[in-house]
């Protein structure tokens, strides 16, 4: 077993793209925290959006590993290392908090003084004090939940059997309800809060079907690039691939499903609270980003999905899910953005930068935390099943 673990590592190409990420994502940040120098609030508003981003990949993992200990799919099984690497970055997105907190009063309004604001949006719940308070709380219990999935985790490697699974189901189920309140409560802070007069209650379950959506698209794209290279070549399986397409057409139906829903009806109540959201975007040029996510976010990745041989062909699915992360960064661009430019679409440089900054210093940490232990769960008492009895005997052997 010991010798099965030192060949179930991450390939050599692994700590090439580590440094290469790293290099690229440290020079974005650089330059961003010189630009934010002299415009400070810009910096914030692009880095708000891109931070977003890279947390929904981390939240949405450990989302999709919690989902998969409920439901034993084989997927999961084989994907697993993936999912357990993005969610142990969590404590290293914690810190990235930091500039998002420091700039608070730069980036909602409710936190400016009265006579800054217009309006004074001050209330018991929509405070600075409380904000941060309640972003702590958010993190230590996304850590908590992170650490024991992780250390129950560790424990099956080490003995094995059914014992930590039951555990690590137990911990699941739970920890899913925990997740979804959690995430809805940090919706409502971090986003609808941007426009204090605005409010829908549908935002939260949009931003994690949003978040299940990015995770499971890195997902499938790591495992693509995995599947064409030792050790897992012959692990990763077309049916695994399959599988995995059809959890993330599932998702693309569950995002376009809750936007549609909030849009219809806000638009059809007509209320000013309501629809302050949309009239910016719709009526501005920012109605193009919409009609582009309408398109290149559900209309092509439903139809391409729609597909049983795209979805066994690691390559072309990879793509889709690609695709998806690109509309990712796009969706939440527009959720974000026009709060701060409602005369219109305009794209700062601070946009594209901080999400290449962010985004690289984070799949620099990811690939890491791969690096650190066997791409499978060696101990699962259900990996013969997931692999097939071809690769389980090439195991045993080794």
């Amino acid at each position: 077993m010991i010798e099965a673990q030192q060949f179930y590592i991450a390939p050599t190409v692994a700590g090439r793209i580590q440094q290469r990420s790293l290099t690229i994502g440290l020079a974005g940040l650089v330059l961003c925290l010189v630009g934010a120098i002299f415009r400070p609030a810009q910096f914030l508003q692009s880095y708000l959006f891109a931070y977003l981003f890279t947390l929904g990949l981390a939240l949405g993992s450990m989302a999709i590993l919690m989902l998969q200990y409920l439901t034993d799919g084989d997927w999961g099984v084989v994907t697993r290392r993936i999912l357990e690497s993005a969610m142990r970055t969590l404590p290293w997105l914690a810190v990235g908090f930091l500039p998002v907190a420091l700039g608070v009063r730069a980036l909602y309004v409710w936190a400016r003084p009265a006579q800054d604001a217009g309006l004074d949006y001050r209330t018991e719940y929509l405070n600075v004090t409380f904000f941060i308070v309640r972003a702590v709380i958010y993190f230590a219990i996304w850590l908590a939940m992170a650490r024991l999935l992780d250390k129950s985790s560790l424990e099956q490697d080490r003995n094995g059997g059914f014992l930590w699974l039951r555990r690590l189901r137990r911990l699941s189920g739970p920890g899913l309800v925990i997740y979804a309140v959690t995430i809805t409560f940090a919706a409502y802070d971090w986003v609808m809060s941007l426009n204090p007069e605005w409010y829908s209650t549908i935002l939260g379950l949009l931003i994690i079907g949003g978040q299940a959506l990015s995770g499971m698209s890195f997902v499938i794209v790591v495992a693509a690039l995995l599947a064409t290279r030792g050790p897992m070549a012959g692990v990763l399986q077309p049916r695994h691939f399959h599988d995995l397409g059809k959890l993330l057409l599932a998702f693309v139906m569950i995002w376009a499903y809750l936007s549609f829903s909030q849009l219809l009806i806000i638009w059809a109540g007509n209320l000013p609270q309501e629809i302050a959201f949309y009239t910016p975007r719709m009526q501005s040029s920012w109605r193009w980003i919409g009609a582009l996510l309408i398109v290149l976010h559900f209309a092509l990745p439903f139809l391409l999905l729609l597909s049983r041989d795209l979805k066994r062909r690691a390559g072309t699915l990879a793509a889709v899910a690609g695709l998806a992360l690109v509309m990712r960064v796009i969706d939440l661009f527009w959720l974000v953005a026009p709060e701060f430019r409602r005369q219109g679409l305009t794209i700062d440089w601070f946009d594209p930068l901080t999400v290449i900054g962010l985004c690289g210093v984070w799949l620099a940490i990811f690939i890491h935390e791969l690096k650190e232990r066997p791409l499978l769960p060696l101990r699962d008492p259900h990996l013969a099943r997931a692999l097939g009895p071809g690769e389980q005997y090439a195991i045993d052997r080794i």
